[in-house]
């Protein structure tokens, strides 16, 4: 069953992707910083997410995903660029197997299955391979840089641990789209456009367009969320937020942050109390770490030059 569904993935892909780099001659397309981007990376960035999102390739997408792959593309750029400066290139094979792994089964396939789609459709899989070398150089960079900042609020663990229900715990299968701070008196507009453009386009297009957390190049896909890893006041939100619709939106520091929740499922945990303690303790430091991968990387990103070239 599994051949047949990526069988005519391939069939549906090749045609449109082969029309897409007919139609789109190579040439310099940007600069970022001192990297030159081309038309075919571009093309290239196009086919990654049409493969990776099971997706296909139309005339009426063509702006959405040219606007996509650009954003995209600049992301990268400016983490290799801070990277490189850094000369930090350390990662785990391990995590980059398992994140290999994972965009495979996202589309019900194995490894060796995406890398036959992406010779189908005449992509080099080692350009899949770099991206993902780069996100976890990125992140191993933001760890090494902010290790001594991982400041643990123990009492909001501990309180988090005595509401935690032994056996029955609540995951929420969730969506986010983190957008840029505004001002305050723009906060109220901000928020009714951003909610609009989800009614209408969806929220995984809004993420991928607007938003500005490592989710947003997985469409906000945030899987299931267990709710004795979240802070009380997400928890809250989620808890108040039926499934199918949008949470009340939460203002943060780094931005204006809104969720969907999918679907709520309810689990019979198994962990010991220091296992939970763990996770806890985990959840807390990611979610450190990622407000200080956010604010890096815009530092960064103010510093560098780009500059559109058609």
């Amino acid at each position: 069953m599994k051949f047949k569904i990526i069988f005519f993935l391939l069939i549906f892909l090749i045609l449109p992707l082969k029309k897409v780099n007919a139609e789109i001659k190579d040439g310099l397309f940007m600069t970022i910083g001192d990297k030159a981007i081309t038309q075919s990376d571009v093309v290239n960035e196009i086919k990654i997410f049409l493969i990776l999102n099971n997706e296909s390739y139309s005339d009426e997408k063509r702006d959405e995903l040219q606007k996509i792959a650009v954003n995209s593309i600049i992301k990268r750029k400016i983490k290799e660029i801070e990277t490189d400066r850094n000369k930090f290139f350390k990662f785990n094979d391990e995590d980059l197997n398992s994140e290999i792994s994972r965009l495979a089964s996202n589309i019900n396939a194995d490894t060796e299955t995406l890398k036959n789609i992406c010779a189908s459709n005449d992509l080099d899989f080692s350009i899949i391979e770099n991206n993902i070398k780069t996100d976890l150089a990125w992140n191993s960079l933001i760890f090494q840089i902010y290790k001594n900042k991982l400041s643990i609020n123990v009492e909001e663990i501990e309180d988090q641990l005595k509401q935690a229900e032994e056996k029955k715990v609540t995951e929420y299968l969730i969506s986010e789209v983190l957008i840029e701070p505004v001002s305050e008196d723009q906060i109220d507009s901000k928020i009714r456009e951003i909610k609009e453009k989800i009614n209408i386009e969806g929220i995984d297009s809004v993420a991928r367009n607007l938003g500005i957390s490592e989710s947003s190049s997985n469409n906000g896909d945030l899987g299931w969320v267990n709710e004795n890893s979240i802070s009380k006041k997400i928890k809250k939100t989620l808890q108040e937020t039926s499934v199918g619709k949008l949470s009340t939106p939460i203002i943060l520091r780094e931005g204006i942050l809104f969720f969907k929740v999918r679907n709520i499922r309810y689990i019979n945990s198994k962990l010991t109390l220091e296992e939970r303690k763990n996770n806890l303790v985990k959840a807390q430091k990611l979610k450190i770490l990622n407000m200080y991968s956010l604010s890096h990387y815009d530092k960064i990103k103010r510093s560098i030059a780009i500059k559109y070239l058609r």
